[in-house]
């Protein structure tokens, strides 16, 4: 899996670096597959904003944007909308599929 995170309008620190890389790290846990992870940090005017975009196995993207006064609020914001995606997506996934072998024996 490959996090990439790009900056407009601003420097990127190594705080804000590090904490996107922990919990970008966690998100695999969700959907199996994962090819990349574009994270882009923007701050328009006065207020910051997150945008990610994830890539997974069959051309399956999922985008999620956030705008707010704190920027780690905003990344917060922007992941917990991505971790609901995937784990949406994972769910749908698993109803198409039929009954588990152990399920259809019993």
């Amino acid at each position: 899996m490959n996090v990439t995170i790009n900056a407009r309008h601003m420097d990127v620190t190594n705080a804000i670096r590090e904490y996107v890389d922990s919990k970008a790290s966690k998100l695999p846990k969700y959907l199996d597959d994962i090819h990349s992870i574009v994270v882009t940090l923007d701050i328009d005017g006065e207020q910051p904003f997150v945008e990610i975009v994830v890539q997974a196995r069959r051309k399956h993207t999922f985008v999620a944007s956030q705008r707010n006064s704190d920027m780690y609020a905003c990344i917060d914001g922007c992941l917990s909308k991505i971790t609901e995606q995937l784990r949406r997506h994972k769910d749908k996934i698993r109803s198409h599929q039929g009954a588990s072998r152990s399920e259809q024996i019993s």
